[in-house]
């Protein structure tokens, strides 16, 4: 029992808590529902008001967008210069982390949480820049939207259509030491905005039309509104738990549904779903493991998920201190549970799960829900009938007392005793404590009728022989009550275990599947196995459609959806048209149907809903169909289904999100293609267009008053700008080429120090006043390449190397012999790639970061390359940087 006295203690994961804080800077977060409530303007307001009472305080970064109330809040506080970031050809000026780092404010002003740095920035977030600062002991204060927090940016796109791109995780948010909520009505934020205090007018006009409406702005503030009351529950709870404060108090209903094993379980918790609903309060689940326990609660635990409960499980000997002491932690006003069965020696005694709560915790709210006669527990399942177990109580009797006739005469009549209390352990184990007990009487009884003195008498004539018989009543007692239960939880845990072991090869058998089409087979096949009768797998016709075409279906609500047959074992086992009724009215309600249910229990078939969570609804992706040969039910087949139609659900739902997640892989990738292609167009195209039409009208319009140097110039313009479009459609036809596999190298004896020579002879006189340095190792193999390709290899890596490497820089061509591989090395001295671009050069159209002095090229050099080399067998690679942070080097290897 619980003892009240006991006097209350904090609770050591609070404590824990609070002491990971100590050292770290404060974080003060100012939230809202949208741009325009007057985040940063209350945030600057309240800081001003700080430094005017002595305290230092500091602006980091604070983005006004031109309005004007915000420059005025600014008033007379310091800022932090920003820091200025060079990024393709602009300057963009940033937070300076390094700055704050070493001024050290007391109180540093940080807005736009969720605000992604600039390239070459340390952190790629500014949340990240928040977290540094902390570390270091600074105190932050910043702002952020609601739309901007991870966890709430699916439900924002939902309501608003827009989905952001910058998000902040929630642990920044729940690590925060103080929320602080800015809201102002939808209609005055309106206002503001018409009035062109959050943006100009033709910005003002697009939000007003799309973001900025009244009801979407009402969803955002009631977002806003309920992460702040979350926030301010679990400040309340954290509190209440690190001052060792019981509770729970009345600020808020919590539901607490206590999970009962079996079918018991489904009208307490939907007792308690109403309930919830009702109170407008969380739902928790709770299941309690016992000693001896039989009933299995997966499947209360199951629906409890189902009906959106938070649930846990734990393990307890003392159910009342258990189940009070998860309450009070989580500060729960209303604790529900079911009307279950109770021996009369238990009522004697006040054990009484219903009177304990009642008497130990007069703060709760207890609910008792009544449990229905066809919802009680059945009675245990044994292992054979049960005359069976009658029959072995007089065999097991009947064999100690040959035994001890055996011995009659060679050991003292009272040891006859151990002989029969071991048939009666036996008897306990095997049948149970009530044959154990009916064992025991009718050992003493034979014990003392034929080998106590008197022989054949039931009276007894020492008392060593009464102290002995009365021994042996209380042990045999005892012992037939403790291995009875000993053995039932013996039988209980290895059903369990051996549960176990099948749930855990059955998913790894469900995880090893590699498409739909074998998944699917396999949770057929093992429904069948599990149920001695075919099964069948059906999908929703639009589901089923999505298995071969992810990502391409939409379900209308006012159509009813259709079950399409998708697998089955045997194949040819398939429901008829009046069981195809039961399915279809199981897949729009997402309840059993069928044989063995309440609806339509005519039909040959049962059909079992497979549920899946998706963006927090339960979904019903199909339904499993069984047509089981026996008409009753097996509770150990039932839990085994149970737990295939969860992992089927499982499985089934991460094999469409992968076949969405390929579809949408291969979607980007095209776009990405697609887009890098215009980019490419449009630049490289139009830049030699200009030129070349430039040169032409001026020989055009101005021709004979020209000079002949500057036709001569003009022509030479021409003709390099012809040649560089030449070249940049050669490189667009090499890489489609490449993509369709119609590069097939022409393989032939190269002679390495003659292709190396030419390469790089060609190489200077295209780059004039340049040098290729050769370091060639004499008595090379020569391999079978293409010659042709090589040169145009060795043609793009010399071209990169001289042109990114500055004019005096050096660029070295080498060639050696590496095992049975020829090894060709390209390097240069220049400003080198960095760490993050090093595994995407090779990528088609990627330009790594050069300096503006630096026309940039195409981005399809190296792409070619590696096709080139991959398809003489070889392979490439990038080393940067490789000489004290510069210089590039670029390896090519082929096989002798």
């Amino acid at each position: 029992m619980m003892n009240s006295a006991e006097p209350a203690r904090p609770d050591p994961d609070a404590l824990a808590e609070l002491a990971a804080r100590d050292g770290r800077g404060h974080l003060k977060v100012f939230l809202g529902a949208a741009p325009g409530v007057g985040k940063t303007v209350e945030m600057l307001v309240e800081g001003r008001r700080l430094h005017q009472a002595g305290r230092d305080v500091l602006i980091g970064l604070v983005e006004t967008h031109g309005r004007a109330e915000t420059e005025a809040a600014i008033g007379t506080l310091p800022r932090l210069p920003l820091s200025a970031i060079a990024y393709r050809g602009q300057v963009l000026h940033e937070f300076d982390l390094d700055a704050a780092l070493a001024r050290r404010p007391a109180i540093l002003l940080l807005d736009e949480l969720a605000h992604s740095n600039a390239p070459g920035s340390r952190h790629a977030k500014r949340w990240q820049d928040v977290e540094e600062l902390r570390d270091a002991g600074i105190e932050v204060w910043t702002t952020m939207n609601i739309q901007h927090l991870e966890s709430s940016a699916e439900a924002v796109a939902r309501v608003t259509g827009v989905r952001v791109a910058e998000t902040v995780p929630d642990a920044v948010l729940k690590g925060a030491d103080a929320v602080e909520l800015v809201d102002i009505p939808p209609a005055e934020l309106l206002e503001r905005m018409r009035a062109g205090k959050i943006y100009r007018s033709e910005q003002a006009e697009r939000a007003l039309r799309g973001f900025f409406r009244e009801g979407t702005l009402a969803a955002l503030r009631e977002l806003a509104l309920r992460r702040t009351a979350d926030r301010v529950d679990a400040d309340v709870t954290s509190w209440m738990r690190r001052n060792a404060v019981a509770g729970p108090w009345p600020v808020g209903d919590r539901v607490l549904v206590l999970i009962p094993g079996g079918a018991a379980a489904e009208p307490v918790l939907q007792q308690a779903r109403r309930l919830a609903d009702a109170l407008h309060a969380p739902l928790l689940a709770l299941h309690v493991e016992q000693p001896g326990q039989t009933e299995d609660p997966g499947l209360g635990i199951a629906l409890a998920q189902q009906l959106g409960a938070e649930t846990e499980v734990t393990a307890a000997t003392d159910l009342p201190a258990a189940i009070l002491a998860h309450a009070r932690a989580r500060r729960v006003t209303h604790i529900i549970l079911g009307r279950g069965a109770s021996h009369s020696w238990r009522r004697a005694l006040g054990h009484r799960l219903i009177s304990a709560l009642a008497r130990a915790a007069p703060e709760f709210t207890l609910h008792v829900v009544p449990s229905p006669v066809a919802a009680r527990s059945p009675a245990p399942v044994r292992q054979w009938p049960g005359w069976v177990s009658w029959v072995v109580v007089p065999l097991l009797v009947g064999s100690a007392t040959l035994v001890c006739a055996a011995l009659d005469g060679r050991v003292p009549d009272a040891a006859f005793g151990m002989v029969y209390l071991a048939a009666t352990v036996a008897i306990a184990v095997l049948a149970g404590p009530a044959h154990a007990g009916a064992g025991a009487v009718l050992s003493f009884l034979l014990w003392n009728f034929l080998f106590l003195p008197p022989r054949y008498t039931l009276a007894i004539a020492s008392a060593q022989d009464v102290l002995g018989a009365v021994v042996f009543g209380a042990v045999a007692a005892l012992l037939a009550g403790t291995t009875g239960r000993l053995g039932r939880n013996v039988r209980t845990a290895a059903s369990r275990l051996a549960a176990l072991r099948r749930l855990a090869a059955l998913s790894r058998r469900l995880n090893a599947q590699a498409s739909m089409a074998e998944l699917q087979m396999a949770v057929v096949e093992e429904a069948a196995r599990i149920a001695g009768g075919p099964s069948c797998l059906l999908l929703p016709l639009d589901e089923a459609l999505a298995s071969s075409l992810p990502g391409q279906f939409t379900r209308t609500a006012e159509a009813p959806a259709e079950p399409v047959l998708r697998a089955a074992h045997p194949p040819d086992a398939a429901p008829d048209d009046g069981a195809l009724a039961a399915a279809r009215w199981a897949l729009a309600n997402g309840r059993p149907a069928g044989r063995g249910t309440a609806t339509l229990p005519a039909s040959a078939w049962r059909f079992l809903p497979l549920v899946a969570q998706r963006e927090g609804d339960a979904i019903t992706l199909g339904l499993l169909g069984l047509r089981p040969e026996a008409n009753a039910s097996d509770p150990e087949a039932d839990r085994a289904i149970a737990a295939l139609l969860d992992q089927a659900a499982v499985a089934l739902e991460r094999a469409r999100l992968a076949d969405i997640a390929a579809s949408a892989r291969a979607r980007g990738q095209a776009e990405a293609l697609r887009t890098a292609l215009l980019t490419s167009l449009g630049h490289d195209l139009r830049t030699p267009l200009t030129a070349i039409r430039g040169a032409a009208e001026t020989l055009r319009s101005a021709g004979p008053a020209l000079s002949e140097d500057t036709r001569s110039d003009l022509l030479s313009s021409i003709e390099e700008e012809a040649t560089r479009l030449a070249r940049w459609m050669s490189a667009i036809l090499d890489i489609v080429r490449l993509e369709t596999g119609q590069v097939k190298p022409r393989r032939e004896l190269v002679d390495l120090a003659v292709a190396l020579e030419e390469a790089a002879s060609h190489a200077e006189q295209t780059h004039a006043d340049r040098v290729v340095r050769r370091d060639l190792l004499a008595g090379l193999p020569q391999p079978r390449l293409d010659p042709a390709l090589l040169d145009r290899i060795l043609e793009n890596l010399l071209d990169n190397a001289l042109k990114y490497s500055a004019p005096d820089g050096l660029v070295r061509l080498a060639a050696r012999l590496d095992g049975r591989e020829i090894v060709l090395i390209v390097e240069d001295d220049g400003p080198g790639i960095a760490p993050e671009a090093l595994p995407h050069v090779f990528d088609a159209f990627f330009r790594a970061a050069r300096s503006d002095s630096i026309a940039a090229g195409s981005g399809l050099g190296l792409s070619i390359c590696h096709g080139l080399v991959g398809a003489m067998g070889g392979r490439i690679q990038a080393e940067s940087p490789i000489h004290t942070g510069r210089g590039t080097r670029i390896t090519l290897r082929f096989p002798t």
